[in-house]
């Protein structure tokens, strides 16, 4: 469970009518539950990324107490983080973070190297399913933005996790590729009964919300 009590990011509460003042996050406690999905809506400007980063620990320039899993994040050492984001915690960043001199593959696999967590015949699988095969042994610098969203979502569910956040993941992808993509990352966190915490500026996708709450 990440729980969240009167979480307000310095910048954007320092900034006029930064935190919304009906906010179902920020400034309110808020908790995600593992094993249900939740959807954040927000406009542009309004923290939907600094939510995630606060919650995988890349960010600290908050008021307020977060804690996943009982643990406050302040109390983290880069060990405990370090753990935390092998096991308990995966992510798809906006801005990918995939290495543009390593393949698609050796991106997928730098991932799931560190915990063996899928075999390489479900990696091929999941790969074909989002019809990725033919590009598995470009460099990443030479995908298409849409074609790197699908590495960087196939990266983040070979490891094993309890809440695995998305940031904005289909932004590039057309509707078929987005329900293709979405019903691989459902599938597979009701597999292991993880929850989903996606934020979004108000598409709401091919997910089952538990619940949806404003930024």
């Amino acid at each position: 469970m990440i729980s969240l009590q009167n979480i307000q990011p310095i910048p954007l509460k320092e900034m006029p009518g930064g935190i919304s003042a009906g906010s179902g996050v920020y400034a309110t406690t808020c908790v995600f539950e593992k094993g249900k999905n939740y959807l954040v809506n927000a406009a542009s400007g309004k923290g939907k990324s600094t939510l995630l980063h606060i919650i995988y620990g890349m960010r600290t320039d908050y008021e307020g107490q977060a804690s996943i899993f009982g643990n406050d994040l302040r109390s983290f050492k880069a060990n405990d983080w370090a753990k935390c984001r092998q096991a308990q915690l995966s992510m798809v960043f906006q801005d990918l973070r995939l290495f543009p001199q390593l393949t698609g593959l050796e991106n997928i696999q730098l991932k799931n190297g560190q915990t063996n967590c899928v075999t390489e015949a479900k990696i091929r699988e999941w790969v074909n399913r989002l019809g990725m095969t033919p590009y598995l042994d470009q460099l990443a610098a030479t995908l298409s933005y849409g074609q790197r969203q699908r590495i960087a979502i196939l990266r983040a569910l070979c490891q094993p996790f309890d809440m695995l956040l998305l940031d904005e993941p289909f932004s590039h992808l057309d509707e078929e590729n987005t329900k293709l993509a979405s019903a691989l990352i459902e599938e597979t966190c009701a597999e292991r009964q993880a929850g989903i915490v996606l934020v979004s500026l108000g598409e709401e996708y091919f997910f089952s919300y538990d619940k949806k709450v404003d930024l």
